[in-house]
C-alpha cells in the first residue's frame, strides 16, 4: 500500500496505518490521525508519545465534556476513540518497560474504555478470567440483551495488541452482525504484561482452555458454537490452542503462522543452526549482526526491543531464541478438527509466506483468502482496510456456524 507518512520508516507508517484502520468501527477519526502524524519525527519513540498523548488527552477532554453535558453518544465515541490513541502513544516505549510513560497512558487507556462501556447500548462488561492463581482480564459483549444463548467469538490479539483494540479488529463486526464477543489479554499481551509481568508461552491452549472453560460458562453462549479468531502472532497461538480443544467449532487466522520466527533467523542458517547460534553461551558474531539490524532497520529495532519485554529475554538473541519455540511444527498443525479460514496479505511485513505454510499443513476443512494490493488489502492483518476483512471473515463463518 502506498505509505502516506514516513516513507523511510515501515514500523511508524505501519502504526498509522493501523490507526486509520481503526476508523471504521469507532476507533480513531481521519483528520485526528493525519494531524498527529504529521507531528511526528520519523524513528523517535518520544515524539510519538508526546503527539499521540497529546491527541487522546484533547480527545477524552471533549468527550469528558459531553458526558457532562449528557451527552451519551458523543462521549463514548470519544471515549473510545481516546482509549485507543492512548494505546498507540505508549507502543514504542518498551525497550525501557520502567518508563512511567508507559504505566500512565495505558491506565489512562483501560480507563476510557472501562467508561465507554458504560454508554454501550447493548451489554458489555469488563470480565475476569481465572487462569492458573490469578486472572486474565477481558470483555464480553453481547449483541442485544435478549439473553439469548448466540454463538461466540473469542478474539484473541497478538504479539503487541491489548484486549481493548480487538473490538476494533473483529469485534465490532461480529457484534453487528449477530454474534457476542469474548476478548481477552493473555499472557505478554495487554493487562497481564503491563500489570502483572506475565510473559508470553509457547503453549496457547494452557492460556485457551480456561477461557472457553469461562465462556461455555455464560448463559448467553452457545457454547456448541464457539468461534477463536486469532490476530498477527495470535494466527499461530490460536491454531495451537485449537489443536488440543475440540470444544473450538471454527478457527480463523487472521492472518496465519505457521513457525513464528522463521523469517527472521534466516540469516543465521537452516533452523537447526540458527538455534545453535542463538542459543550459544557466547556468540559476538550473531550479536554483532543483530546490533546491526537494530540500527539500519526500524522494525528489527521495534521487534527486539518489544520482545524482549512480552518474552522475558534480557537480549535481543535471547528473544529470538524464545521466539524460534512459536511454531506449529511435529504435527501441531495437522491436530486442528474444526473447521478453518487462513487469511493472508500478499505484502505481509512480518510474515510472509506462513499462511501458506500453515495451510498446507492443514488436514481439517480449510479455506484460505488471500488479500492483495488490488483491493488495498496487501498489509499485515489487512491494515487499512477491516470492513473488507470483516466481510470475508464473517460471511466464512456464518457459513460454518450457520
Amino acid at each position: 500500500m502506498r505509505r502516506l507518512f514516513f516513507e523511510k520508516d515501515e514500523t511508524f507508517w505501519f502504526e498509522t496505518l493501523r490507526s486509520f484502520s481503526h476508523i471504521a468501527y469507532g476507533g480513531a477519526d481521519f483528520g485526528e490521525v493525519v494531524e498527529t502524524a504529521a507531528a511526528i519525527t520519523a524513528g523517535d519513540y518520544d515524539s510519538w508519545y508526546r503527539a499521540w498523548l497529546t491527541t487522546a488527552d484533547r480527545v477524552a477532554g471533549e468527550a469528558e465534556r459531553s458526558l457532562a453535558g449528557g451527552h451519551r453518544v458523543s462521549a463514548r465515541k470519544g471515549l473510545l476513540r481516546a482509549s485507543n490513541y492512548y494505546r498507540s502513544a505508549e507502543f514504542f516505549l518498551h525497550g525501557n518497560p520502567a518508563d512511567p510513560r508507559i504505566t500512565t497512558a495505558y491506565d489512562r487507556a483501560v480507563d476510557c474504555w472501562h467508561h465507554a462501556l458504560e454508554l454501550f447500548d447493548t451489554p458489555a462488561e469488563p470480565v475476569r478470567i481465572p487462569y492458573q492463581d490469578t486472572t486474565l482480564a477481558g470483555y464480553f459483549y453481547q449483541a442485544d440483551n435478549s439473553g439469548v444463548a448466540r454463538p461466540t467469538v473469542i478474539i484473541n490479539n497478538g504479539f503487541d495488541g491489548t484486549a481493548e483494540e480487538t473490538y476494533f479488529m473483529g469485534g465490532a463486526a461480529a457484534l453487528e452482525r449477530g454474534y457476542n464477543v469474548l476478548t481477552f489479554d493473555g499472557p505478554g499481551q495487554g493487562e497481564a504484561i503491563h500489570r502483572q509481568g506475565l510473559t508470553f508461552r509457547p503453549d496457547w491452549e494452557a492460556v485457551v482452555t480456561p477461557v472457553v472453560d469461562f465462556a461455555r460458562a455464560l448463559p448467553e453462549v452457545d457454547s456448541e458454537r464457539i468461534a477463536l479468531y486469532g490476530i498477527s502472532l495470535s494466527g499461530m497461538l490460536a491454531p495451537r490452542a485449537a489443536a488440543f480443544d475440540p470444544r473450538i467449532k471454527a478457527l480463523i487466522t487472521f492472518d496465519g503462522v505457521y513457525d513464528s520466527a522463521r523469517n527472521f533467523i534466516t540469516e543465521f542458517g537452516d533452523r537447526e543452526q540458527a538455534l545453535a547460534a542463538l542459543r550459544a553461551e557466547s556468540a559476538p558474531e550473531v550479536d554483532a549482526a543483530l546490533a546491526a539490524a537494530v540500527e539500519q532497520h526500524p522494525s528489527v529495532r521495534w521487534l527486539t526491543s518489544h520482545g524482549q519485554w512480552v518474552m522475558g529475554a534480557s537480549t535481543s538473541r535471547e528473544f529470538l531464541a524464545t521466539f524460534c519455540d512459536y511454531n506449529l511444527l511435529g504435527g501441531v498443525a495437522e491436530k486442528i478438527e474444526c473447521p478453518t479460514l487462513v487469511c493472508a496479505a500478499e505484502h505481509d511485513g512480518f510474515f510472509t509466506g506462513q499462511p501458506e505454510e500453515l495451510y498446507e499443513h492443514l488436514n481439517c476443512p480449510k479455506r484460505f483468502v488471500e488479500f492483495t494490493s488490488a483491493d488495498g488489502s496487501d498489509e499485515h492483518c489487512q491494515a487499512g482496510v477491516i470492513v473488507l476483512a470483516g466481510c470475508r471473515i464473517y460471511d466464512w463463518l456464518d457459513e460454518v456456524l450457520g
